[in-house]
């Protein structure tokens, strides 16, 4: 009979580590999209001048901020969920109710995104550097550079720009890939069709990729727009007033829909299939 394993506090940042390796190039795309005040290039038009630009490597431009991002946003949340998770779990003898992990999941992702925010700030930065005429390039070597250079240059309060939209969006994508994830396997083992089999695992982790990025897009778009402006925005404007004063106008909130599904879909698979690899493995066995 197999052990019940339960996932060790900091297997979400490995995983979600490995899995931003293999989806960078479709993050920063994104990126690239998002920041464009008028619509001139669709998905592949901008991966083709990306590309044509700077090279194949220039995908993978910011790819250490990215790490660090994961290693410090996901990391803390799936520590702060699956920890308390699993205690109440115990506690209740058997699965806690959706909305206590919906809960669960906006608290920590809330202080996730907060913890997260001077690595989101370099990497986003660092995504969007290769799209800039040469001049205007903030050229980080690398994500400690660039927190180092941003604390210097900017002070420490701006390691924290967009920290109230980082955290409530990592609070809304936690809820998304960690409260559905859990309740969507839940109830797909509960057919008793499946079993706790890496097919369960990707049908999960597919329906809780679709519900973060509906719930998290209009979010992802002006953080990252605050995290990459200079003087056009200021901190203490809303976030609202941020996308008017560009002129986007509401469909700005779903700018880049398409590439923010393609990337955070597919990272969410891989996520949650590596963790789930992590669990069954290296696991430690829970205690009845």
């Amino acid at each position: 009979m197999q052990e019940n394993r339960i996932s060790r506090w900091y297997f979400g940042g490995v995983s979600s580590s490995a899995a931003a390796c293999l989806t960078h190039p479709l993050d920063l795309i994104k990126v690239h999209l998002q920041t464009q005040q008028e619509v001139r290039v669709r998905m592949i038009g901008m991966t083709v001048n990306v590309v044509r630009r700077e090279g194949y490597l220039a995908l993978y431009s910011g790819l250490s901020a990215s790490l660090c991002r994961q290693m410090t946003y996901s990391l803390s949340r799936f520590a702060i969920y699956e920890t308390i998770r699993d205690k109440m779990n115990r506690k209740n003898q058997g699965f806690i109710p959706f909305y206590q992990k919906v809960l669960l999941g906006a608290f920590g992702g809330f202080a996730g995104g907060f913890i997260g925010t001077p690595a989101d700030l370099v990497n986003v930065r660092m995504q969007n550097d290769v799209k800039l005429p040469v001049e205007l390039r903030r050229n980080y070597a690398h994500a400690l550079d660039g927190l180092l250079r941003v604390w210097k240059e900017e002070g420490v309060r701006k390691l924290f720009s967009g920290a109230t939209v980082a955290s409530t969006r990592g609070a809304l994508v936690s809820v998304g890939q960690l409260s559905c994830y859990d309740q969507s396997k839940q109830l797909v083992l509960a057919t008793g069709y499946l079993t706790d089999n890496i097919l369960t695992h990707f049908l999960a982790s597919v329906f809780a990729g679709g519900c973060a990025t509906v719930l998290c897009q209009p979010l992802d778009v002006v953080k990252t727009r605050l995290m990459n402006s200079k003087l056009e925005y200021g901190v203490k404007l809303h976030s609202l007033t941020c996308l008017k004063t560009a002129k986007l106008g509401p469909k700005a909130f779903y700018k880049g829909l398409v590439p923010a599904a393609i990337r955070l879909i597919p990272h969410t698979v891989f996520t949650f299939v590596f963790l789930e690899q992590l669990r069954q493995h290296f696991g430690a066995v829970a205690v009845t």
